[in-house]
């Protein structure tokens, strides 16, 4: 195996362990190469962004994937409401405590404000790169923390539709610095293009 399993784990982590050393063992080709589209990579970020990929096919071979990121999307990845739907099946609308969460567009119905998560994203950003200083550095999130860095790294309001979004499943948006200057911004798909009808990641 490419890594050992933890004793004493709960059976939902255990699995989820197991599902990531099958991801390292039957998906190494093609792991390794969506991690040749970028000479950039170090070595130490090559070996976090291949147990990234593993942990996501982890998720993906567990999950009802279809289902669950279709509610994701619709429920602007709020954790206690797919808890609701998930958890129990009977959905959030049962439960009048969640409405408020599901009526402001301006701020994502966990209640963490668009100003907020950027900020935390440039501190996490900046962070980076002192630390890879000289070097490329891997930062891995969901899709809302990174389209609303995104969009206020380019001086975009940052509340939007997340159907507009460009952060499909398994993209790579580089943020490319001179000095602390960001000189340019970029998104690629390097396993393919992920469906355009599909909102999430």
């Amino acid at each position: 195996m490419a890594g050992q399993l933890a004793v004493g784990e709960q059976p939902v982590e255990r699995a989820f362990q197991i599902a990531t050393q099958l991801a390292l063992l039957s998906q190494a080709d093609l792991i390794s190469a969506i991690l040749a589209t970028d000479d950039q990579l170090s070595t130490e970020a090559r070996g976090v962004a291949r147990i990234g990929l593993a942990n996501y096919f982890a998720g993906a071979f567990l999950l009802p994937y279809r289902e669950f990121h279709r509610a994701a999307a619709e429920l602007h990845y709020d954790i206690d409401l797919l808890g609701r739907r998930f958890g129990v099946g009977d959905g959030a609308l049962w439960h009048p405590e969640v409405w408020p969460k599901l009526v402001n567009p301006f701020k994502p119905s966990w209640g963490e404000p668009y100003v907020e998560i950027a900020a935390r994203m440039r501190a996490s950003v900046a962070r980076a790169r002192e630390l890879a200083r000289g070097h490329t550095a891997v930062c891995v999130s969901h899709q809302l923390p990174i389209w609303t860095a995104r969009r206020n790294f380019e001086g975009k309001r940052m509340w939007h539709d997340p159907r507009q979004r460009q952060c499909g499943l398994a993209s790579l948006t580089t943020l490319v610095f001179d000095g602390d200057e960001l000189v340019e911004l970029r998104y690629r798909e390097p396993a393919g293009a992920s469906n355009p009808k599909v909102t999430g990641a």
